[in-house]
C-alpha cells in the first residue's frame, strides 16, 4: 500500500482538512498517477455534504484528475511512465454487460465504480483527486493531448465531458440553434463546446453581470431570465436546450423556448425535484432528457476536439488551504469559472 497526503472531509458538516489514505499497490492492469490538478466540480460540494444521501467519512472528493504516470503494472498496454493522463468521474466498471460493450460505461447495468465515495470492486471505498496520487486501472485513464495544459485540461474530465456528450448527441452543429442555461463551470464549457461545433449559441442566465464572457467564450445572443419579456420574446427558437444549472428552475417555461421537435438536455442535478406539465412536451413533440458524462471513447474523443479547436477551462488555480473557501465561493457562484487545486500543495 502507497500512503499519499490528501484533503478529506471529517463528516458532512466539518471542512475538509488535510490527511493521508492508503492507495493501494499497483496490479498488472493499474496504472499510478502523480496528480499535478485537481478541479473542483459542484459535485464534490453535494457529495462532501450529504445533499444527494449519506456518505461515509472521512471522504476525499474530486474526479476532474490530470497528472504524469508514474508506474505501470506488468501488464498495461496503454499508458506508460511519463504519459499526460486524466481521469474523471468513474474508475472502474463491469467490463462486460451491453452498455460497458458499448462503450457507455457511465451506464453500467451492474453501476460503475465513481472515482470517490463508491464501492470498488475490491470491497473497498474509493477515494478522490484531492491527493497526490492515485491508482487507476488502465481503462479508465485517458490521455491528455500535448496540445492542452494540464490545469485547463483537468475540468474537461467532467464538465467537458458532461457537456460535450449531451450536444454530439442531439446533433448540434452549423444550422442549429442552442441555448445554454447557466454560465457556471458546465455552461462556460457548454458555450465554448457548441460554439465550436458550429452552432448558433444563446446564453440563458438570471442577469447579464456575464454577458461580456459569454460572448468572449463563444455565445452569439445571451439573455437574462430574470427578464420576463425573455420568455415571450424567445418563445419556440431553440432546437437544443442544455440546463447546466444545479439550482431549481422552471422546466415548464424553458420548454417553451423549444421549436418543434426540439430537445431540453438536463445535466446538472439539484437536490429538489423538478415538476413537469405534460402538456409542455406534447405541445411541439418536445423531448425532455438527461445526461451523465460519457464513456472513456467520448471521454476521448471530447480531449482530442478540445484540443484541436485550442481550448481547455477558463480556470482560476488556488492552494490545497483554500479548498474551504473555494467551496463557499462556489455555492456563491464566485469562479470564472472553475477552481482547479495545485495538487503540490497537498504535501
Amino acid at each position: 500500500m502507497l500512503t499519499v497526503n490528501a484533503y478529506a472531509a471529517p463528516s458532512a458538516t466539518e471542512p475538509l482538512e488535510k490527511t493521508t489514505i492508503e492507495r493501494r499497490d499497483v496490479g498488472p492492469h493499474d496504472v499510478l498517477i502523480e496528480i499535478k490538478f485537481a478541479g473542483i466540480c459542484h459535485s464534490d460540494i453535494h457529495t462532501v455534504r450529504g445533499d444527494w444521501g449519506q456518505r461515509h467519512y472521512p471522504l476525499v472528493p474530486g474526479h476532474e484528475i490530470a497528472g504524469i504516470v508514474t508506474a505501470v503494472g506488468s501488464e498495461v498496454t496503454k499508458h506508460a511512465v511519463g504519459d499526460r493522463v486524466g481521469v474523471g468521474c468513474m474508475v472502474n466498471s463491469c467490463g462486460h454487460c451491453a452498455n460497458c460493450l458499448k462503450g457507455n460505461e457511465q451506464h453500467c447495468l451492474e453501476g460503475n465504480v465513481g472515482t470517490y465515495a463508491s464501492l470498488d470492486r475490491d470491497g473497498t471505498l474509493t477515494q478522490g483527486g484531492y491527493s497526490t496520487h492515485v491508482v487507476v486501472a488502465e481503462n479508465f485513464v485517458v490521455r491528455i493531448p500535448d496540445a492542452l495544459a494540464l490545469d485547463v485540461a483537468t475540468p474537461l474530465l467532467c464538465a467537458g465531458i458532461t457537456t460535450y456528450s449531451p450536444l454530439r448527441r442531439w446533433g448540434v452543429g452549423p444550422g442549429k440553434r442552442v441555448a445554454v442555461v447557466g454560465l457556471g463551470g458546465l455552461g462556460h464549457m457548454a458555450v465554448k463546446i457548441a460554439h465550436a461545433l458550429g452552432a448558433e449559441v444563446t446564453v440563458l442566465s438570471q442577469s447579464l453581470k456575464k454577458q461580456e464572457d459569454g460572448l468572449r467564450l463563444g455565445a452569439d445572443e445571451y439573455y437574462a431570465t430574470a427578464e420576463p419579456e425573455t420568455f415571450e420574446r424567445l418563445k419556440g427558437t431553440f432546437d437544443v436546450i442544455l440546463n447546466t444549472v444545479s439550482a431549481p428552475i422552471d422546466l415548464n417555461a424553458y420548454l417553451g423556448l423549444l421549436a418543434t421537435e426540439g430537445a431540453m438536455v438536463c445535466v446538472g442535478a439539484p437536490a429538489e425535484p423538478l415538476p413537469v406539465n405534460a402538456f409542455s412536451l406534447i405541445g411541439g413533440s418536445k423531448t425532455l432528457s438527461g445526461s451523465a458524462i460519457g464513456g472513456i471513447r467520448e471521454t476521448q474523443e471530447m480531449l482530442d476536439f478540445c484540443a484541436e479547436h485550442g481550448f481547455g477551462a477558463d480556470i482560476e488555480v488556488i492552494p490545497a488551504e483554500r479548498i474551504n473557501d473555494a467551496y463557499e465561493r462556489v455555492l456563491a457562484s464566485d469562479v470564472r469559472y472553475r477552481f482547479v487545486i495545485d495538487a503540490a500543495t497537498f504535501n
